[in-house]
């Protein structure tokens, strides 16, 4: 850690000068950041918003790429501020006194909002943003360091967010599928399984928010986090069209160039169909990748993912006070050799074909009282299916794996969703009051059929000590309704203390209940200048019931047959799959606590805990009784996170460095339902055991910058270093020895760097836009590997393979 530590110090003592030569903020300027409520009531700000201020003197200019502008050398006197872009506006007025500096939020709406802010030496700004809500803005969206290309991949800048062993997302704690996963407010899980379920051009995108407690009541049906994206309103006024990615990656193995590693073009066009009325956003992105697994040989070691990305987007002004937009996502995708690692080759790995669409229409209406009602419909598809690359018979070794893949599944899944919420227009009672009131409903529907295909365990003799047969393959058909309705109100008592209280109801067909889940929170400023924020709450989540669990009886059942060491039969047990107890809808209790402190003007410290406690999680097991035996499914699972954060984050000169130390502890029952029955699903299903989660890192320290360097360049490194995950111990039988999950792997320790530089290319009369740049990851090499050898019998055990190398990408970006 001291020496990726050092690395960072010597890149940032390279670039630091580069920005401390500005000197100091001139007396008599203004500093602001514009931003706009998204239909979650969520901040996204706004780049390329025209600003001018009139006053003494008139000065224009214009918000960068994070909503930010700058305006020095004012005279003292009083100045009205006014913004326009994309069919909203905004306003207020600034009092400027001699020797003054301050930041100013603005905000954008259908309407004009005019405000009266004095501003004096002596008053500061302390963000929203808490350790509850953590947004990942559309400036880090294009320059942070992103292999993937995709917004999923840039989730891990969020302190507490980390990707697991199995290259899932993993946010505060909680499991990929009892996270929230929203795109402009609607469900986009996956309604059989409960994971993610929607791929996006990532250049559409203005923000990403990680929620890890949201107290406001119009959340729900998740008992973790939840991933909230935002998408760019198309623009009003002019055409914008963009390329990139024009160039295939090679594919090098052992220093020879074989075929094609990747392919990623990705276009985006957005501009007016009727100027200051109507505009669009057309998003196209192809990708072809080759990801390899290196402890393979050289020209078996891919997994291959190919996808076409199409995002359009409508936004209508219909009147100052009410907006449209309709927007249509489809994302089919081939994802082949998935669970490819170095103990199963491509042979037996399943292949995992999708093909998703949804449509999305939202509606806002803003009354003269200020009152506001948002409308929302959204439809999905979403079919997958899977099946193996070989037909000879599943056997799994010591060493390796041999034959095709056990399963083969057909889903095919549908979902409408309706939503309609009110925020009340400000109310006078003991304080000023912001109430809202809404409903949710949603249908699904599931259309499965599964398969699976015998299952041999072979020891070090080469002899089969166990096998797994199945029942014959199985259809099915699983409805479900949802409905939710809920109530908040917001109630500021003064300047120094805000309390939110919120009630939310939730129905479940497939549970057949109706819960009832409260929350509240508070802010609380510890001292007169606001400069030290208390923020804390505590309230109940209600998680959804993915389809794959009703339908779990109607899966194939299996039998257990033992082998003695000269191959006879030692015994033969057949397991049929019930549901014991009745299906529950997931539970979890949370709250926090957390103080902010701005420290200096431009330094913000955060110390925050939380705490949550999740019961009746979907478990599975085998359960013997003198009657029968039986594969359980059961509401009775327990997961328990906690989390100890220390964050801070320097701002100067419109740069910014973020660093956090994160302590948490991830535990819980081991035998989740998803992992066994889920894309990838599990042969061996051994009795359930509690021990950490399989993404448990209990020290994790985080590092990122975006930085202004010599030359025009804009650098963003990015620093994670955390604890190695935890694995389990088996023998040649899969028979856990020991606590589960009671080893680690080596520390994780990555430094990923890009860097860019734009330039203005004259073209037809017009200057236009080149970015160029690299990116480079795990810069030093550091050894993270991502296998193990767990087999106690192996001749290889405890051995660690299969490390992520340096790898290098080229950028460049045309602008018109």
């Amino acid at each position: 850690m001291r020496e990726s530590v050092a690395h960072v110090v010597s890149i940032l003592l390279f670039v630091l000068p580069a920005f401390a030569q500005n000197g100091s903020i001139a007396s008599g300027s203004i500093r602001g950041d514009v931003f706009t409520k998204g239909t979650n009531g969520e901040p996204a700000v706004l780049p390329g918003v025209r600003v001018v201020l009139h006053g003494p003197i008139t000065k224009e200019t214009e918000s960068d790429a994070q909503g930010e502008f700058a305006i020095d050398n004012l005279p003292p006197g009083t100045y009205e501020i006014e913004a326009n872009a994309s069919g909203l506006s905004g306003g207020l007025a600034v009092e400027v006194t001699p020797g003054t500096s301050s930041t100013v939020p603005l905000e954008m709406n259908v309407t004009m909002v005019s405000n009266t802010v004095n501003v004096t030496a002596t008053e500061a700004f302390v963000a929203d943003e808490s350790a509850q809500h953590n947004t990942i803005s559309q400036s880090a969206v294009e320059k942070a360091p992103n292999q993937e290309e995709k917004i999923d991949s840039l989730l891990p800048l969020v302190p507490g967010v980390v990707r697991g062993p199995d290259g899932r997302i993993n946010m505060k704690g909680a499991q990929a599928t009892q996270a929230g996963w929203l795109v402009n407010s609607a469900n986009v899980t996956d309604p059989a399984t409960g994971g993610q379920a929607i791929s996006l051009p990532i250049d559409v995108v203005s923000s990403v928010q990680v929620i890890s407690n949201p107290y406001d009541p119009e959340y729900g049906r998740f008992t973790g986090a939840v991933s909230s994206v935002e998408t760019r309103t198309s623009n009003f006024d002019k055409f914008h069209f963009s390329i990139q990615n024009l160039a295939p990656r090679a594919r090098d193995r052992d220093g020879s160039i074989v075929g094609i590693g990747g392919f990623t073009p990705r276009t985006t066009i957005t501009g007016p169909l009727i100027k200051d009325r109507l505009a669009f956003t057309q998003s196209l992105e192809y990708r072809f990748v080759r990801t390899p697994v290196e402890s393979l040989p050289p020209l078996q070691r891919d997994t291959t993912l190919e996808s076409f990305d199409s995002f359009s987007q409508f936004d209508l002004k219909i009147s100052d006070r009410q907006t449209a937009t309709l927007s249509v996502a489809v994302f089919p995708q081939k994802f082949d050799y998935l669970g490819l690692n170095t103990f199963n080759p491509q042979p037996s790995t399943t292949n995992l074909h999708q093909r998703g669409d949804q449509i999305s229409a939202q509606h806002s209406y803003v009354a003269e009282s200020g009152a506001l009602l948002s409308s929302r419909f959204a439809y999905e598809e979403f079919d997958a299916d899977t099946f193996p690359n070989s037909q000879a018979p599943y056997q799994m070794l010591v060493e390796t794996t041999e034959g095709g893949f056990f399963n083969r599944q057909n889903r095919d899944t549908r979902r409408v969703e309706w939503q309609e919420v009110y925020h009340f227009s400000p109310k006078h009672f003991l304080g000023d009051h912001q109430l809202k009131v809404g409903f949710d409903f949603s249908h699904s529907s599931y259309d499965g059929r599964q398969q699976f295909l015998p299952v041999s365990i072979v020891g070090t003799a080469g002899s089969t000590l166990e096998q797994i047969n199945f029942g014959s393959p199985t259809t099915f058909s699983i409805q479900q309704n949802e409905v939710a309705w809920f109530g908040g109100d917001q109630w500021t008592l003064g300047p120094r203390l805000t309390l939110d209280f919120g009630l939310r109801f939730d129905n479940d067909s497939v549970t057949n209940s109706t819960h009832t889940a409260p929350r509240a929170s508070l802010t609380f400023a510890l001292t007169r200048d606001r400069r030290t924020l208390l923020k804390a709450g505590a309230g109940l989540f209600y998680d959804r019931v993915p389809l794959n669990a009703p339908a779990f009886p109607k899966f194939p059942d299996r039998t257990i047959v033992i082998f003695d060491a000269a191959g006879n039969v030692t015994s033969s047990v057949p397991y049929s799959n019930a549901i014991t107890g009745g299906l529950k809808n997931p539970r979890s209790e949370t709250w926090n606590v957390e103080v902010d402190r701005q420290v200096l003007e431009n330094l913000l410290v955060r110390v925050a805990y939380q705490q949550r406690n999740t019961v009746d999680d979907l478990i599975v097991g085998p359960e013997t009784s003198p009657e029968a035996s039986l594969l359980s499914l059961a509401s009775r699972g327990r997961d328990f996170y906690r989390e100890f954060q220390v964050t801070g984050r320097y701002q100067i000169h419109r740069q910014t460095l973020n660093a956090s130390y994160v302590r948490s502890k991830a535990t819980g029952d081991l035998n989740d339902f998803n992992q066994f029955f889920g894309n990838d699903p599990q042969a061996v299903i051994q009795p359930n055991s509690r021990g950490p989660l399989a993404f448990d890192a209990p020290n994790r320290f985080l590092a990122w910058a975006e930085l202004n360097a010599p030359w025009k360049l804009m650098l963003m490194p990015v620093l994670d270093i955390h604890t190695g995950f935890p694995y389990s111990v088996v023998n040649e039988r899969r028979d856990f020895v020991g606590p589960r999950n009671d080893e680690r792997f080596p520390r994780f320790d990555e430094f990923d760097l890009q860097v860019l530089r734009s330039f203005g290319v004259p073209f037809h009369g017009k200057e236009h836009t080149v970015k160029l740049g690299f990116g480079v990851f795990n810069l030093f090499n550091h050894a993270n590997y991502r296998d193990v050898q767990n087999d106690l019998d192996s001749f290889r055990f405890g051995q660690f393979v299969n490390s992520a190398v340096r790898t290098f990408r080229g950028k460049l970006v045309f602008g018109f």
